[in-house]
């Protein structure tokens, strides 16, 4: 049995690169880009009014506000217009070019209107309510750096610089397989001795937020079964993620299986709670990869999220990112096992502080939908009210 430290050390030096490839930009939330993305021009790419008014020559601007003749109306996507007679004015709307011979914009609500003149009515200070040129990014500037996870905004940006299709990090082709005689199908109704699958569900969905479509498969407590597909799916996906059969129980086959296949153990068991009875290897031949969770519903979760997620941000270029919390009461942990509690992180005085949720143990799967994430508390270790402690949320929303 080795630490939760070593064990997380050994999983991400199994980093692995699946290449690149083009995708449709409308395709591409949540992909990690490949490439840094870079301005193809000017933004703004001109001087642009952000106040719908009239646009004037600052100084030939009569101080005594006198009436300013309009010469005519400058449109958002109209050619850039220009101001004739230095004393008078150009009507602008939002989003239009700011016309030539003027510098300045006075929105309708700071002016009054005559017939074909207006008159300014308020102060003026020149270059107001203009987005000037290049303000925001310089043509050639990078606006997304490699590495990037593409959200809501960074699809904005790629619109914005014709990225009509973008490069971004292949992801790996993954199966997710549960195992036991005892799971039924989800729409089964169970016999008093069975339960429905529940573990693979969750799987894919934690895959799908990363864009990732796994394929699910099951396999029965038979040796002979377990080799026999486990050698097909080796040779086929990049990544195993399995649930179940590796603990000491008489029917947890998976070890003895991955050892007849030749499946390099990196180290069975860790010192952690829970998911201690947690494998980790890898084939030699086909480098397929394989995770090989616990099957208690919040060993499986935790699992994912403490080693499969942070080895794959490392696979796709990406940093994960790490928290401290602040808690909200004393615990300290009397085992040499490095625990994970779940809590949930609310508001208090001010602060974002971790508040422990009680949980009956590791198959309490309704307890994951009552926490954002687990505190890690070290062997022997100790948390302190108001104390700092590591925080391991189980969505990436502070990312």
């Amino acid at each position: 049995m080795i630490s939760y430290e070593r064990a997380h050390q050994i999983v991400l030096a199994q980093s692995m690169d699946f290449g690149d490839e083009f995708i449709p930009m409308e395709n591409s939330l949540g992909r990690i880009l490949a490439q840094p993305i870079v301005a193809d021009r000017d933004f703004p790419p001109f001087d642009r009014c952000i106040r719908d008014g009239i646009a004037i020559n600052f100084e030939a601007f009569d101080s005594k506000r006198a009436p300013l003749a309009v010469e005519g109306t400058a449109q958002a996507g109209d050619p850039q217009m220009n101001l004739v007679d230095s004393r008078g004015c150009l009507e602008v709307m939002t989003g239009a070019v700011l016309p030539k011979n003027t510098d300045t914009v006075v929105m309708y609500e700071h002016t009054t209107r005559d017939k074909g003149h207006f008159t300014i009515t308020e102060p003026v200070r020149k270059g107001q309510h203009i987005h000037f040129k290049g303000i925001d990014t310089p043509s050639g500037r990078a606006v997304l750096p490699k590495g990037t996870k593409i959200d809501a905004a960074g699809i904005g940006v790629l619109a914005s610089v014709g990225k009509a299709e973008v490069l971004v990090k292949k992801v790996p082709k993954i199966a997710v397989v549960s195992t036991g005689n005892e799971l039924v199908e989800v729409g089964e109704a169970p016999l008093p001795h069975q339960i429905r699958k529940s573990n693979s569900h969750t799987l894919r969905a934690l895959l799908e937020r990363e864009k990732i479509e796994a394929e699910l498969f099951h396999l029965q407590d038979d040796l002979q079964a377990m080799e026999k597909a486990l050698e097909q799916w080796i040779a086929t996906y990049d990544v195993l993620l399995l649930s179940g059969g590796v603990s000491m129980g008489k029917y947890d086959f998976l070890p003895e299986a991955f050892d007849r296949l030749g499946v390099e153990k990196f180290f069975h068991k860790v010192a952690q709670r829970p998911g201690k009875p947690f494998w980790f290897g890898r084939h030699p031949t086909h480098g397929c990869l394989i995770f090989s969770y616990p099957g208690n519903p919040v060993s499986t979760f935790l699992g994912h999220i403490l080693y499969f997620v942070p080895w794959l941000d490392r696979a796709l270029g990406r940093e994960t990112q790490k928290f401290d919390v602040i808690m909200g009461a004393n615990y300290t942990n009397t085992t040499e096992l490095t625990l994970f509690l779940g809590a949930k992180i609310g508001m208090e005085s001010g602060k974002l502080i971790a508040t422990f949720v009680p949980s009956s143990g590791s198959g309490d799967m309704t307890a994951l939908t009552l926490i954002d994430g687990f505190v890690r508390i070290a062997p022997l270790g100790s948390v302190k009210t108001d104390g700092l402690a590591p925080f391991v949320p189980i969505n990436r929303f502070m990312t």
